[in-house]
């Protein structure tokens, strides 16, 4: 599978020390999957990459937080690797009305997305809601954040409003760390729509596993119960990641 603007970084000595995949991530250049190819990555992050949302290892996370570095997220990365475990077919049948992710506006999006990650949530965003769905929601949506959106995601209606989904894109590399990735599973927290996430989730592996993809990962933020579900699915655990906002 082709790379994905992946980008290597140097010291003052022209030695690669630091790779990674460029991206954006809360409406910030990102640097993800970092991985350290030689002693003295954290000096050139500070260096060369101020103000940039930063991911990996949980070793590396560390270190750049006692650098100076914003938290942002501590997650659990995993994968179900559908060639050895492929999703029931069955799993593609919701009985619901689902479109494609991107058949609905994003502000139409955004009320069921953006109430999902309530006070109290791990992944809660303290932030103005016009600026989440411009700098967060909108630019996954249309592909500007993260390439285009996969086939196998889509989103839940009922009485004509969205009211959970599933956003699946292609993080480049080979998998499990890369390809095909679950970007988001949301639902409405309303009692009415409990479990709808979990219906979404098993639609997306089922369609990838009938589209011929190889894996499906995903991340989860440390303390979000929603884990067990996954690792009920099948989705294992890889490794764990810190993410970090380089400072100014």
């Amino acid at each position: 599978m082709e790379t994905l603007n992946r980008r290597t970084a140097t010291d003052q000595a022209g030695r690669p020390v630091l790779s990674y995949v460029e991206g954006t991530r809360a409406g910030r250049p990102c640097a993800d999957l970092a991985e350290e190819l030689a002693p003295g990555a954290v000096e050139v992050i500070l260096r060369d990459l101020p103000g940039w949302v930063v991911s990996g290892s949980e070793d590396l996370g560390r270190r750049l937080l006692a650098a100076g570095a914003r938290p942002l997220r501590h997650a659990h990365v995993h994968s179900r690797d559908l060639r050895a475990a492929p999703a029931p077919a069955e799993w593609a049948e919701t009985g619901y009305g689902v479109v494609s992710s991107d058949a609905v506006p994003a502000a139409e999006v955004f009320p069921a997305w953006h109430a999902a990650y309530g006070p109290g949530h791990p992944d809660h965003r303290a932030v103005d809601d016009a600026e989440l769905l411009e700098r967060e929601l909108e630019p996954l949506l249309d592909g500007r954040s993260h390439g285009p959106l996969l086939p196998c995601g889509g989103l839940l209606l009922r009485d004509g409003r969205v009211v959970a989904g599933v956003l699946v894109g292609d993080r480049g590399d080979p998998p499990p760390v890369g390809g095909p990735w679950v970007y988001d599973v949301f639902r409405d927290p309303s009692p009415q729509y409990a479990g709808l996430g979990a219906v979404m989730l098993r639609r997306a592996l089922a369609l990838a596993t009938l589209h011929g993809l190889p894996a499906l990962g995903l991340a989860v933020t440390e303390g979000n119960p929603v884990r067990r579900l996954y690792e009920r699915l099948g989705f294992r655990h890889l490794f764990s990641s810190v993410t970090v906002i380089i400072p100014d």
